[in-house]
This record gives C-alpha cells, structure tokens and sequence, in this order.
C-alpha cells in the first residue's frame, strides 16, 4: 500500500459521529471513511483538540473493519469514524500520531495487517494472531528483538519478568552507560487472558465476572464502564441511588489506591514511618468497600441496572465517621512525607514527562494531569452521578515523582470530601432496575475515570443484540510508554521509585 499525506484534512460535522459519554448509536451511523481519508483525521485528531481513546478492529462480512475513538474533552463528546481493511497492510499513522503506536501494534498482531512505516512494530502480548477464522501458532512469550545501542561502554540490564514477592509478572530491559540510563523497553503479555474474545457473544452470567477481573484493583472501575455500556445498548436509566453508590465506591476504591502508592512510594526511598502508616490505612479504606458489599475489593456490588446492595442509615454513619478517622490519620502520614527534605530531594526532577510528551503519547489519569493536562473523565466526559456532583479536577506541571505523588494526595483529599457529602445526601429509592433485552446493531462507548486514568469499553451488538465485537482500553495501555520515557537520562537505581509513582497495570494491558 502506497503510503497517504500527513497532512491533516479539514473534517466536516459528517467525518465523525459525535455521541456523549455512555451512549450508544447504531454502527451504520458511524461514517465511513476510505484508508486515506481516515489516516489524515486521526493523523489530524491532536490539531483538532482531540485525543485517541480507542483504536481498533473487528470482523465485518469479508473485510477487517478499524473504528477509532476520540475523546474531545474540550466539547465533552466522543467522536467515532471507521474504516475498511481488504488487504495485508495500511499506512501507518505512528510517526505523525505517536498516541497510536501500541494500538497499531495491537492491530498487527490480533490480525495479521501490517501498519507499513510504524517505527517500532514488536509485539504487544505475544497472542496468538488471527485474521477471520485462520490462526497461526502462538508466539512464545517475550522472545522478540530488543533495542541494543552499539558502544563498548554500554551494557543491558534485565529485570524480570520474574519479581519478588506478588509482583506481577513484566520484563524490563535497560541500556545503560555507567548508571546513566540511555534507553528502556517494556515487555509484557505475560498475563494475557483473552478476556475480549471472552465477552464476545455475551452478555451472560460470565460478563460482569470478565469486567470485575480485567484488572483486580480497579473492580469498580472496570465494573462500572461495561455496565455503562450494556445500560446504554439497552437503552435504560439507572436509578440514582444506584448511581450514587457506584460513584461513591468508585471513589473508595481511588483512596484506597492512593493511599497504598503513597505508602509504597515512601518505601522506595526508606522513609519507613509514611510507609507504615499508609500500609495500614490502604486497609481501613479497603474496609469501607466492604462494608458496602462484604468484598475488600468491590465484587458483586456494581451490576447492570444498578447496584447489588444498599446502605442502612445506620451503616452510613458509621462509614463516615471511620472515614473521617482514617482522613485525620492520612493527612498526618502525608504530611510527614512533604515536611521531609531528604525525601523531597528523591521526588522532585526525579522522572520527569514533559506536558508535550505526555500529550504527544496519549498519556491519561494522574499521569497527565501530573504533567499538566487537564484530562479527567469525571470532569470532561461526566457520567452517571458526575453529572450532579462535581470533583475538582488536581493538576500539577512538573511532572516528576513529585507531582504524581502530589495529585495522587489532593485527589484524596476530594475523594474523601465527596464520599463524606453523598453518603449523606443519598436520593432515596431502588438501587436497580432490570434491564431490557439489548438493541441489535449498536455501538456503544463508557469511559470511567478509575484511579489509574480513563477506562475506555467499546460494545458493539450484532443482529441478534449479542456482542459482536468488545473492545477494553484500560489507562495502563496509554501510560506505559511514558514511563519508559521518564526513566531516560536518569540513574538505573530511579527506576523502582519512577516506576512506583506510575504503578502500572500489569494484567490490565495484557487483559
């Protein structure tokens, strides 16, 4: 295939379908655009305001279809366009659109077409590649070509993928002079589970179970995104009770979260009483969810339709008063850790992604808002009870160690603020509903804003209202590039806190 100009074409309200947050459309409403045409809109997305969410390709009739995703935050609406793919290959879009180059790798490998010209085409999560029914033997796991820089001063160090203690399982490659890191490659797949392939033909009794597992520690989060998605497809309105519970766990699951990383991250640097504190506290926080619905982790409490549980008035004031204990306490943990300069000094320029390399790389969450980008799904794209109840969004410029650990404190901050002023106000009322058959045909988008970042579920519907096509974005995907960038130029023995202040999901990119 010949290769298509970069420069940008000037779209029409016709080029994209524009559609809010968990909504859905019928797929022939989403246009079509011949190779060309689409590389130039997504090559254009960034001049346009917008962000890829999504990229990716299913099977349509005797051709690949690829439908893309944009998030325009500034307008607070989705944007979808499509193409067709008969052949083996396509232009790729990777050297004018950096944000797309794993998801143009993710298309070589799921099916067999080739984006000619991406500059780093290795393999995302060594599965097996099929291209309709033909499929080939799997590849074996983290064997591939590594990035070596020539010099007889220049050596690799390896960690992994095997960790100590309950890590998951990641390899990471590193091309140093003297302590001086030149280069990292990130290798993952070893967790690949084929959980989209499992909810195709869906939904059914094994669905929700697939969405709470995509990622263990954002239950919540994932939870909510497909069952935003099926509501949507089944063109149902939650109660808002329901919705207020999800978003108050939601948020429950954020503290907890944040809390642990603080308390990690304080272990990375030796700071012992931070990390003791928080060691703690990540469990009262995790107490909370169960106090809700008897799981630490939030399973079996969000469900299509609404909630599984409720709260008694009487359990409401007790959660919030063991909330206001557990913030008393996290405010002095934290504070020990601002009011330490030696821990400051191993923080700050420690790790560093520019705002433009963040943007230029699709960086989402805490992780683009450290580095100065205004992106929060709660904020920009507000579904469910956001609609209501606003958080402030934290952003911070610097970019460092620093500042992801710093939004991560002010996002706990609002996070506790928010819980503690809706279990309070809750509406009263069903927590649930039952939902219709779901509508044949449909597409359907549901960003979350878990505690990593945007959470991104695709549904598609075929003619008999079963999932056709499912497609899962979890923040992870979009990050981990960013932290083989912050580690460049810094000493090898950084690369534990650096990595540490993104704490990326392992098993949430190889899904």
């Amino acid at each position: 295939m010949s290769a298509v100009s970069l420069v940008p074409a000037i779209t029409t309200p016709a080029a994209v379908l524009a559609m809010p947050n968990g909504s859905a459309r019928p797929v022939a409403a989403v246009p079509h655009h011949a190779p060309a045409d689409f590389h130039r809109l997504v090559v254009g997305a960034r001049a346009r305001g917008r962000r890829v969410s999504a990229l990716f390709a299913y099977p349509a009739d005797d051709r690949i279809a690829i439908v893309v995703v944009f998030a325009a935050d500034d307008d607070g609406l989705l944007e979808l366009a499509r193409t067709d793919v008969d052949g083996a290959e396509f232009s790729s879009m990777t050297p004018a659109c950096p944000e797309v180059h794993l998801f143009e790798r993710e298309l070589a490998e799921q099916w067999g077409i080739t984006p000619i010209g991406h500059p780093w085409l290795k393999p995302v999560r060594f599965q097996t590649p099929r291209r309709g029914n033909v499929t080939a033997d799997r590849p074996k796991i983290g064997v591939t070509d590594f990035y070596a820089i020539e010099g007889g001063e220049v050596h690799e160090v390896a960690v992994g993928p095997v960790h100590a203690g309950v890590i998951e399982p990641g390899h990471f490659r590193f091309q140093c002079y003297g302590e001086n890191v030149l280069h990292l490659e990130i290798s993952l797949g070893y967790q690949h589970r084929g959980v989209e392939r499992a909810l195709v033909g869906g939904p059914n009794t094994r669905s929700i179970h697939y969405a709470e597992t995509l990622a263990g520690d954002t239950t919540i989060g994932h939870a909510t995104a497909y069952c935003q998605a099926v509501e949507a497809l089944a063109e149902a309105s939650v109660p808002a009770r329901g919705l207020a519970l999800r978003a108050i766990a939601l948020e429950l699951e954020r503290l907890a979260n944040h809390v642990g990383d603080l308390g990690a991250l304080s272990g990375d640097v030796g700071f012992l009483p931070t990390a003791a504190f928080c060691g703690r506290l990540r469990g009262d926080y995790l107490n909370l969810t169960a106090e809700l619905c008897g799981s630490r982790f939030g399973r079996g409490l969000v469900r299509p339709g609404g909630t599984r549980f409720d709260v008694t008035p009487e359990l409401t004031e007790s959660m919030v008063t063991r909330l206001e204990r557990a913030m008393r306490d996290t405010e002095e943990a934290a504070h020990l850790l601002w009011d330490t300069g030696s821990v400051q000094s191993r923080f700050e320029e420690t790790g560093r992604v520019t705002s433009d390399v963040a943007e230029q790389l699709g960086a989402v969450g805490l992780v683009a808002r450290a580095s100065g980008l205004h992106r929060d799904v709660r904020t920009t794209h507000p579904t469910g009870y956001y609609r209501f109840a606003h958080i402030p969004m934290s952003v911070i410029a610097s970019g460092d160690v620093f500042a992801r650990a710093f939004v991560r404190f002010l996002e706990i901050r609002r996070s506790v603020e928010f819980v503690r002023r809706e279990l309070r106000l809750l509406p009263a009322g069903a927590t649930s509903i039952k939902l219709p058959p779901l509508r044949p045909d449909q597409i359907s988008v549901s960003l979350v804003e878990g505690w990593r970042g945007e959470v991104c579920h695709v549904a598609i519907t075929d003619r008999a209202g079963r999932f056709g096509a499912y497609k899962v974005v979890d923040p992870s995907f979009h990050n981990w590039m960013a932290l083989a960038i912050a580690v460049r130029g810094q000493q090898v023995s950084d690369f534990p806190l650096c990595n540490k202040s993104f704490n990326l999901s392992y098993c949430g990119h190889d899904l």
